[in-house]
């Protein structure tokens, strides 16, 4: 519990590093290289929001990290998202939990206390009226986040679940609609995909009032603190001095031992003098060119290939590749993809990590009976940032058929929150 709990700093830490790389790298005070990595494919319109002055320090007000709890004991961080769903689930099995009498995470109503906080830091004025902006793409989110809305308003936070083609422009100020006609916006939750802003109905409204203070927007439009090859900067040799005078020595060390080692598919030639690194090891075997992936023995290739992000395939598990999942024809094929998708969608490389086993029992509504599974599972802690700290809100806990390679967007699994046992473990 109590590496959870600091963790949510730890993770603000790092977001805050990053912003201030990106910050640098776009002022020429840090590599060139940098700032091409976290540019990478994306149009002239997001990085001008992402360079906005006024917006400098704007971070996420949610940061939600995907945890496997390991063999070994600890926990190993399959990427972050400062955009996440699942919020409005955890919130209310939340509380069919408590009122069975569990002690949870983050304690009674966590989720939705703590996310009326953050929401209420984040906005310009004291009492924000905040609409819950949900695109197309994002359609079957829609359900939690319409209880979430209603949640936050019995919390005194008026607030609305909405399409965006459900805003407007009045007389300088952001409107919304609701079922007796409309009403002010001081805050906008963003929950739409950077990459789908030209499909996005009303967006030039919400980026209007953005940029001349009408409204608050959060997450913030900056879409390289949702690129997975952050942890392939973080574990970057040449930057390796920036990390730690930017997170401190303690923390740094933390993260390392959290953050997977990443490396990203740059289908530039490497020079015969040179070679990966960090060191990247399949099976036994050093891999020094982009070109030994090719050809791995199923057993060498417990690897997973996955986009940054800026993509429709960046999320839900859509573009990952498994190794040691596929045959070593589509293994190949991933692998050339990735190194042709470079300009337009990076694509990032990780060794495969997998949870420990647990056991659970779930109810099956078909046959009205409950049955037991040993599965894999997933911690997705969420933290909500207050007054410049985070609060550790509520754990949503994820468990798959052993057999499965993959959790995140997977179709069978169990869901529940974390509870606090007697000796204050999760």
């Amino acid at each position: 519990m109590d590496e959870l709990e600091r963790l949510g700093n730890d993770l603000l830490a790092f977001y805050m590093a990053a912003n201030r790389l990106y910050t640098s790298a776009a002022r020429g005070r840090a590599p060139a290289w940098v700032l091409t990595c976290l540019e990478q494919g994306k149009p002239e319109r997001v990085r001008e929001l992402g360079r906005l002055r006024r917006y400098r320090s704007a971070l996420p007000v949610m940061i939600r990290p995907d945890l496997m709890a390991l063999d070994g004991g600890g926990f190993m961080a399959t990427e972050l998202d400062a955009v996440p769903g699942g919020f409005g689930v955890l919130g209310a099995i939340s509380r069919a939990y408590q009122d069975l009498g569990f002690t949870l995470v983050g304690g009674d109503d966590g989720m939705v206390r703590g996310l009326a906080a953050a929401l209420r830091g984040a906005a310009s004025v004291d009492d924000p009226s905040v609409a819950l902006v949900v695109a197309d793409e994002s359609e079957d989110y829609r359900p939690e986040m319409d209880w979430a809305a209603t949640a936050l308003r019995e919390a005194g936070l008026p607030t609305r679940q909405i399409h965006p083609r459900d805003l407007r422009l009045q007389d300088e100020a952001l409107e919304m609609r609701n079922c007796h006609g409309w009403e002010p916006v001081n805050l906008v939750y963003r929950f739409l995909e950077l990459h789908d802003l030209p499909n996005i109905p009303k967006i030039d409204l919400v980026i209007y009032a953005m940029k001349h203070r009408l409204a608050t927007v959060t997450a913030p439009f900056k879409s390289y603190l949702e690129e997975k090859l952050l942890f392939y900067l973080f574990h970057h040799p040449e930057l390796d001095e920036f990390w730690r005078g930017a997170l401190g020595k303690d923390t740094q060390a933390r993260l390392q031992r959290m953050l997977p080692p990443t490396w990203l598919l740059d289908p530039q030639p490497i020079p015969p003098t040179a070679a990966v690194d960090p060191p990247l090891m399949a099976g036994k075997r050093r891999i020094r060119h982009w070109d030994d992936l090719r050809g791995l023995s199923q057993r060498e290739r417990r690897l997973v290939l996955k986009p940054s992000g800026f993509s429709e395939l960046a999320w839900g598990s859509r573009g990952v590749t498994i190794g040691h999942d596929v045959n070593q024809d589509v293994w190949n094929q991933a692998v050339d993809n990735a190194l042709a998708s470079f300009e337009t969608t990076p694509y990032i490389l990780q060794q495969f990590h997998q949870s420990r086993r647990v056991r659970v029992s779930y109810y099956d509504v078909e046959f009205d009976a409950v049955h037991p599974m040993t599965g894999r599972a997933r911690l997705s802690p969420y933290y909500m940032v207050v007054d410049g700290t985070t609060r550790l809100c509520g754990v949503l806990v994820t468990v798959v058929p052993a057999a499965n390679k993959v959790i995140h967007g997977t179709s069978e699994s169990v869901m529940m929150p974390a509870m606090v046992s007697n000796d204050a473990e999760i």
